[in-house]
């Protein structure tokens, strides 16, 4: 029988002690400030190996936020993750947004990459999602999960640039498809540049 996405008391647990986890330290806006970016391959919490943990709004992973929605933290060895032990599926129950406020220089550009990927278990084949910057759409991005498996995820590597407005720059990952099946994301990483490409 197909590994199910079922959730379990298990599950619940995790989700409840991912909530318990929560930055004691916000910024405006709900997101933990930080000198810099951290955390791109959602490594924190851990999530039991070969589960994984649904959050919803206003949860956090680590120094992120889930600011929409719900999204899932694969734990170690549910699939492939693109670095690391975990990955994030931007699709809990519904589609879901999660972002990171860090502290930026006015002026400078930063380069962000990130591994794309898709959850190859159901619902249409094509995912969808958007980067945002500050909130504002800043990169559309697409994975169809066509012929990939929790062994062979597949993932894409995408990059950007921007220039940053402020002394705070809000990164922010959000899918734009219905259902529990969504885009994957991990090894996200932002660096200032000088020169930058892209």
């Amino acid at each position: 029988m197909p590994f199910s996405r079922t959730r379990t008391a298990v599950t619940a647990l995790l989700v409840a002690g991912a909530a318990a986890l929560a930055a004691p330290a916000q910024a405006a806006g709900g997101h933990r400030a930080l000198s810099h970016f951290d955390d791109g391959s959602f490594e924190t919490p851990k999530v039991a190996a070969n589960t994984f943990a649904g959050l919803t709004a206003g949860q956090t992973i680590g120094p992120w936020s889930v600011t929409a929605g719900s999204v899932d933290l694969i734990g170690a060895g549910f699939w492939q993750a693109a670095e690391g032990d975990q990955s994030l599926d931007l699709n809990g129950s519904n589609s879901g947004t999660v972002a990171q406020s860090f502290t930026t220089v006015p002026g400078a550009t930063y380069s962000v990459t990130y591994a794309l990927a898709g959850n190859p278990e159901g619902g249409v084949a094509l995912r969808t999602g958007r980067v945002l910057v500050d909130g504002q759409n800043f990169q559309d991005f697409s994975f169809d999960v066509s012929g990939r498996t929790r062994a062979a995820m597949g993932y894409v590597g995408h990059q950007f640039s921007f220039v940053a407005q402020n002394t705070s720059t809000t990164l922010g990952f959000t899918s734009t498809v219905a259902g529990a099946y969504g885009p994957v994301i991990d090894n996200v990483r932002v660096t200032e540049c000088k020169p930058c490409c892209g």
